[in-house]
């Protein structure tokens, strides 16, 4: 297939994306406050239809790993219908599932185009990523400096191998996973989405996202004094 028609076909992938995110946009369910609202009516029906509604939650969280926004919003809810555990394993299932489509799609329709197109600019770069793609990317999993859909296509177009990007999505998402689905375990006691989402939690965030850059740190470091 040529590359002019693998970019087609990718616009026209993206073009749906969007026109499904501008459809989802205009509803309400993916909010804390409808959440809040019917949240009994919503454990009733995981009560009654558990894989059911497994199922469709993991398929709605690997939506958000293509183009959807509500990853956080969703995460709580799972923490609110099925547990800590099990929404957090849903959603690292989810969003490691999502994220492989959209960097699959992109590494396939895109990605050659890309590298051919922007070779020597892209060369110091992709030296970079092959030392320490995985530093990068647990790093922008657990501190979302970008969006995570965005990482997902961004991370297609690269050279980083498809086993790291695999483990580096599992192991950075599930953090946050346990996070927020615990804090949505204990949605009765939370009375706004600015409960959820405090400065202390915000630090661990950040200071575990360092941790995952020490290698880079610690390689410009001794660039530096040398």
């Amino acid at each position: 297939m040529g590359n002019y028609r693998k970019l087609f076909i990718f616009a026209a992938f993206v073009t749906a994306l969007l026109l499904l995110w501008l459809l989802v946009a205009e509803q309400d369910f993916l909010t804390f406050e409808y959440l809040k609202a019917n949240h009994h009516a919503l454990r009733a029906y995981v009560a009654a239809h558990y894989a059911r509604a497994a199922i469709i939650f993991i398929l709605l969280y690997l939506s958000t790993s293509l183009v959807i926004p509500g990853a956080l919003a969703l995460t709580v809810a799972g923490g609110a219908l099925f547990g800590t555990l099990p929404a957090a394993l849903f959603v690292t299932a989810g969003a490691t599932i999502g994220s492989v489509l959209a960097f699959y799609a992109t590494r396939y329709f895109l990605a050659a185009w890309v590298q051919e197109r922007y070779r020597n600019e892209l060369s110091r770069f992709n030296r970079e990523l092959e030392q320490h793609g995985y530093s990068y990317l647990l790093t922008l999993r657990i501190i979302p400096i970008l969006p995570a859909f965005l990482v997902n296509y961004l991370a297609g177009l690269t050279h980083v191998p498809p086993r790291t990007f695999i483990w580096t999505t599992s192991l950075g998402v599930l953090p946050g996973a346990l996070i927020y689905a615990y804090a949505g375990s204990r949605l009765a006691r939370i009375e706004s989405a600015s409960d959820i989402v405090s400065l202390p939690l915000m630090a661990a965030f950040l200071l575990m996202g360092l941790f995952s850059l020490l290698p880079v740190l610690l390689k410009h470091s001794k660039r530096l004094r040398g």
